[in-house]
């Protein structure tokens, strides 16, 4: 049982209410009950010393994504007239898929 309780959540996925509780703990914290969760998560990081490094973005692939897109959506135009809607149709779900990994390359 004490091994359970040695085991902490991660910041994350506490709530405001535990974010809190553990925050009152700290007496280098002031203004506890004043705070949303992200200022708590912030301030128990900056006691707590953890360094928030957020997420790495690979701009390159982003380029490579985005580049991509808009030499399919020229193609996609330019062929407009002359193509079938089965061709247009499959250059719309390619051109729906690039920008979905453009979307999730950037979050």
């Amino acid at each position: 049982m004490a091994d359970k309780q040695a085991k902490e959540k991660p910041l994350e996925r506490m709530t405001a209410k535990e974010l809190r509780e553990l925050a009152l703990t700290m007496p280098e914290l002031s203004g506890v009950h004043a705070m949303n969760k992200a200022e708590l998560i912030a301030g128990i990081k900056e006691v707590r010393g953890i360094v928030d490094e957020g997420k790495k973005v690979d701009t390159g692939a982003i380029r490579e994504a985005k580049a991509a897109y808009q030499a399919l959506k020229a193609k996609r135009d330019a062929a407009r007239e002359g193509a079938s809607k089965a061709e247009l149709e499959i250059m719309r779900k390619k051109l729906s898929r690039l920008k979905k990994k453009t979307r999730g390359l950037a979050s």
